[in-house]
């Protein structure tokens, strides 16, 4: 069951978190004309990396008040999911200005891990506490 004040202001914060601290990082491997420093596949997976390892340290923080479970998580990660969605659409595609099939193949379908991996989190506690 999902808390009434499950969407409330620390959860979008922690929500924009996860959009923006990947973002931010991202900077790290251009350079100052814009060029990537490393080979487009290599920055593909770190980008994934810090992006799982920002989420499931920010789905821990969620979940310390909130008791995990299934349902919980997976209203969760879709909410985080259409967050950085949103955040993508306002900021890194008029940035960027790639064009939204594009977008979808190279970026969007990656975010279908955020639902992925809260929903599964909140499982696995649930059936950590029903032994």
């Amino acid at each position: 069951m999902i808390r009434k004040d499950f969407f409330n202001a620390r959860t979008l914060l922690l929500g924009c978190a996860s959009w923006a601290a990947p973002f931010a990082a991202s900077f790290l491997f251009f350079g100052p004309g814009g060029a990537l420093l490393v080979p487009q596949p290599l920055f593909k997976s770190l980008m994934i990396l810090i992006g799982g390892a920002c989420g499931a340290f920010l789905l821990l923080r969620v979940f310390r008040r909130m008791r995990p479970t299934f349902g919980a998580g997976l209203a969760l990660g879709l909410f985080w999911l259409a967050l950085n969605l949103a955040l993508d659409l306002a900021i890194l595609i008029p940035m960027t200005g790639m064009d939204l099939s594009l977008y979808v193949e190279d970026i969007g379908l990656r975010y279908l891990l955020i639902p992925i991996m809260a929903a599964a989190m909140g499982r696995a506690a649930e059936i950590g506490r029903n032994g």
